[in-house]
């Protein structure tokens, strides 16, 4: 009888809950950090709801979901008309976060925090400017002993939401950029090496040293990765955090019905000018109605209990007025 007792128990745990489901989702590295804390706590609410999530670049999300591969993606550029139209089914973009980019840089021998002008990034990243003293660097941090050394690029080798803002905030602050360069999830970099995912470039950063590259705000914070602040539209510079992100939200263009909206290079004195929302990208009618039900619970339970987790992770909330238009927007998912 002894046992029998244990391997039984054995038994038992090995069989799958009754009634378990399990939802699968794929794309953006940016809010990844947010959403497996989100989805673990789900989890413990429901017991019977798995949620699966491979963080694979917003580009990868967003191909998955149109190809109807998994339940749900995630990206940090909402989808654009052309994908839209190309979807099987109408795709909500579900806006569930703010989030920060930010210059991290990897400089011996500078402790410093830098600042960094709009013309100095754009410069850095079309090649033009190539070593740390250049005068474009130096002037805007006087008293900072600066090296002669070359600058390492780095930038995500996969599409990416993380790039798009990057590259969405540099069309919008230098001209030449935006007509050589331009705006996606993937672009024809001038100069630099590629890392994969954001924490792939976050490990090169730190390996390399006179690299600087662009990250979201937590993977420079949980890295210890020196990351600069950046001169906003209105002339001051503004280091990444909730505030400032808070700040892009609440003074950038009024939020459209569908969600998509830029908040790059935003007005306002407190905005981080590199700050972005992100999306879960969302059938409305999934191909199993339970499916659907359990996603409109988790995105209503998201909007309200999951937004009071944001701040821990350095993401901001939704503002009061955007979180209520997303619960209306809920209503559609079936």
């Amino acid at each position: 009888m002894r046992k029998i007792v244990p391997l039984l128990v054995c038994v038992l745990l090995a069989l799958p809950v009754v009634g378990q489901t399990t939802l699968n989702g794929a794309g953006a590295t940016f809010p990844n950090p947010m959403y497996s804390k989100w989805f673990s706590e789900y989890h413990k609410v429901h017991p019977d709801v798995q949620v699966n999530y491979q963080a694979i670049g917003s580009g990868g999300g967003i191909r998955q979901v149109l190809s109807g591969t998994v339940d749900f993606g995630a990206s940090d550029m909402p989808m654009t008309d052309k994908q839209l139209q190309e979807a099987k089914t109408k795709i909500l973009n579900i806006p569930t976060v703010l989030g920060a980019d930010v210059p991290a840089y990897n400089i011996p021998g500078v402790t410093a925090e830098l600042k960094f002008t709009p013309e100095a990034l754009a410069g850095i990243f079309l090649g033009k400017i190539s070593k740390w003293n250049d005068k474009a660097i130096t002037s805007a941090n006087p008293g900072v002993n600066l090296p002669d050394k070359d600058i390492i690029v780095v930038h995500r080798s996969d599409g990416s939401g993380t790039t798009f803002i990057w590259v969405d905030y540099l069309s919008k602050i230098s001209p030449e950029w935006k007509s050589q360069v331009g705006a996606d999830t993937s672009v024809k970099w001038p100069i630099g090496m590629g890392g994969l995912h954001n924490d792939g470039v976050a490990g090169m950063i730190r390996q390399l040293p006179g690299s600087i590259g662009y990250i979201e705000l937590i993977y420079a914070v949980q890295n210890n990765i020196p990351y600069g602040s950046v001169r906003n539209s209105a002339g001051v510079f503004v280091k990444a955090s909730l505030d400032g992100v808070t700040a892009a939200a609440a003074s950038a263009p009024k939020m459209p019905p569908d969600f998509r909206v830029s908040i790059t290079n935003a007005p306002g004195k407190d905005a981080y000018p590199i700050s972005s929302f992100t999306w879960l990208l969302i059938p409305a009618q999934s191909k199993d109605p339970a499916k659907g039900k359990i996603l409109a619970d988790f995105l209503n339970w998201m909007v309200t209990d999951g937004q009071k987790l944001t701040s821990a992770l350095s993401y901001a909330p939704l503002p009061d007025n955007v979180a209520a238009k997303v619960k209306e927007a809920i209503k559609q998912v079936k």
